[in-house]
């Protein structure tokens, strides 16, 4: 009797229920292509961007909500809140509409600033695993991989600090990634690789010198290509064409 019963309260569920649900979604599918509906949202998010920029958090967070009120699921406007509540340290909200942007769109943005709030308020275990999912996702960005040393350097792990730093840095060669490495050195007072690093140091400085120069010397001869190419091409304009 009860399978019966179970069969039958599926079966209302199938007649009644799941089209209402189904005429609900193509509804609101239809407005959201609806170009009055997309200018409204524009302007919104226009409001939303300039707010943050001009620190009106108040006003940022009202455009937001609304966004989010017609369209649930923009991961998008769950990260820019997300990012809204980090600056005002309302942390908690931060991270729950971190991981709701990630549930939405497996963006690794979400999972860095989710990590980010963990290093602030010293969750480094936390911050860690965000920081290492979002590099098994996006793995070319040096911020990530410093982001990943100072939580590791947090709780010790030097070892994994340099590691991290290392991958950075040959990502973008800077000095100062060099510098971070060699201040983990000498908190460990690791004689024989601050010695190593402060060379590393002193010859990445005189590489960028050198490019320095290097640039210097090539843009007055790209830019004296640039004007004869200009009037080369003024010169052939004013010739006319010898009639036959």
């Amino acid at each position: 009797m009860l399978g019966i019963f179970l069969i039958l309260i599926f079966c209302v569920l199938l007649v009644f229920v799941f089209p209402i649900k189904r005429k609900k979604q193509a509804e609101e599918e239809s407005d959201k292509k609806d170009p009055k509906f997309e200018s409204q949202m524009k302007k919104l998010w226009s409001i939303a961007q300039s707010s943050m920029r001009e620190r009106k958090p108040v006003r940022a967070e009202k455009a937001l909500l609304t966004i989010l009120k017609f369209d649930e699921k923009n991961a998008a406007a769950y990260n820019r809140l997300g990012i809204l509540y980090a600056k005002s340290q309302r942390y908690d909200e931060a991270i729950e509409c971190f991981e709701i942007a990630q549930s939405l769109d497996n963006n690794p943005s979400s999972l860095h600033n989710v990590g980010l709030i963990y290093l602030e308020t010293g969750a480094y275990e936390k911050a860690i695993m965000a920081f290492r999912q979002a590099l098994e996702l996006e793995g070319d960005i040096p911020a990530r991989y410093i982001a990943l040393a100072k939580a590791e350097e947090k709780i010790g792990n030097r070892k994994n600090a340099i590691e991290a730093l290392e991958a950075a840095y040959d990502l973008d060669h800077a000095v100062s990634t060099l510098r971070q490495i060699l201040s983990i050195y000498e908190a460990a007072e690791d004689t024989e690789n601050v010695t190593a690093t402060t060379a590393r140091i002193e010859a990445q400085i005189a590489e960028n010198a050198k490019k320095k120069v290097r640039r210097r010397v090539a843009h007055p001869v790209a830019r004296a290509a640039r004007t004869a190419t200009k009037v080369t091409a003024k010169t052939a304009r004013r010739i006319v064409p010898t009639k036959k």
